[in-house]
């Protein structure tokens, strides 16, 4: 396949997302791999430029159909001047973080680009600026249209998902059903296969409540909801393991038996992923039908400005984007010619028995 086209989203101008995208496109090996075409504003990533000093060069460009190889692309998404207020949660950060998360997202839906690397935004600046949505993940299933998505946290050796995303730990029972699960254990198993090249993954589930209710008697979400969710995935050929207790689970290193983790709520699977991973991870949204992968850390606002963003996490995110691309293509690829193989003895098999002409 050609050299795979990365859209990026420049997140808060106040934080350390352009930091980390200058420091890490700043090593011209990585044009070798991809054409990055970065959503912003060529004014504020020379500003960015100039704090972190780096040898980095761009293309100015007006839409991604006119992105170069070889070169680092900008689309300027606005021409005007904008007040830079590092360290600050502001409107205009919020403003600017959604018009180009806006328009690298609607180059995403047309395929003008191949994925898309969201750096950091601020939840409080994008509420000032009139922003819909909790997070990137829930803006993204709206925009692509999706139905479903999973929220998928991943490094090298741990992957954890989650079947509630931002929402109030209130909530979270109260939202739990069995349907969802299996539709969240559906996309993880179908992403460990399609997204990263596992062709038997094996998974395990989290309970809900601590000790996962231990047998019913605190609390009943495990018996009501999560392991007949279990039950009938294993029906379907997965192989899935669990509840368990997610102290424990972690405790006792149990996670690296298998390929992937599913989290009931969000801190439930966040802090051990970056107490385990912080730095190195990724954030990486399975089910939307796209690629869209992101720094599994915030705006880092206390060290905006100071040029010491560690830029890491944006280079995985990068390069797993690239290789999700290239598995998603080898996977649809790989059916396809299966599907051919399949059909051919049988058309051979109709050709032969057909009836000689008088």
């Amino acid at each position: 396949m050609e050299k795979v086209k990365v859209g990026i989203s420049i997140g808060d101008i106040n934080g350390v997302g352009l930091e980390v995208i200058i420091k890490t496109l700043g090593a011209t090996q990585l044009l070798n791999y991809c054409t990055p075409v970065i959503y912003g504003s060529s004014k504020v990533i020379s500003y960015h430029k100039n704090i972190v000093d780096d040898d980095f060069h761009f293309h100015s460009i007006r839409a991604a159909d006119q992105a170069q190889e070889g070169k680092i692309n900008i689309v300027n998404c606005w021409q005007e001047n904008v007040n830079i207020t590092l360290g600050k949660a502001t409107k205009e950060g919020g403003e600017y973080a959604l018009r180009s998360l806006d328009t690298a997202t609607k180059d995403l839906k047309a395929g003008l680009v191949d994925a898309l690397i969201t750096a950091p935004i601020n939840k409080e600046a994008m509420k000032m600026a009139d922003f819909k949505f909790t997070g990137h993940t829930e803006f993204l299933t709206y925009m692509l249209e999706g139905k479903e998505n999973l929220m998928f946290m991943v490094n090298e050796s741990l992957r954890i998902g989650l079947v509630t995303n931002h929402i109030p730990l209130e909530q979270v029972s109260a939202l739990l059903n069995k349907d969802l699960i299996i539709r969240k254990l559906k996309i993880m198993h179908e992403s460990l296969q399609m997204d990263f090249g596992i062709e038997r993954p094996t998974i395990a589930v989290l309970g809900l409540n601590p000790h996962a209710s231990d047998n019913g008697v605190i609390g009943d979400d495990e018996e009501k909801k999560i392991r007949p969710a279990i039950v009938e995935c294993k029906k379907k050929g997965m192989l899935i393991s669990g509840p368990f207790p997610a102290d424990g689970f972690f405790g006792s290193k149990q996670y690296v038996k298998y390929d992937a983790i599913l989290a009931m709520y969000h801190d439930q699977g966040l802090v051990p992923f970056k107490l385990l991973s912080f730095g190195e991870g990724i954030n990486f949204t399975a089910g939307l039908g796209k690629v869209r992968t992101s720094p599994d850390h915030g705006t880092g606002y206390d060290i905006a400005g100071k040029n010491t963003a560690d830029p890491s996490s944006f280079r995985r995110a990068l390069f797993l984007a690239i290789d999700v691309v290239r598995n998603r293509f080898n996977y649809t690829d790989m059916h396809a010619n299966v599907l051919v193989k399949r059909e051919q003895p049988q058309e051979e098999a109709n050709a032969g028995s057909l009836p000689e002409s008088s």
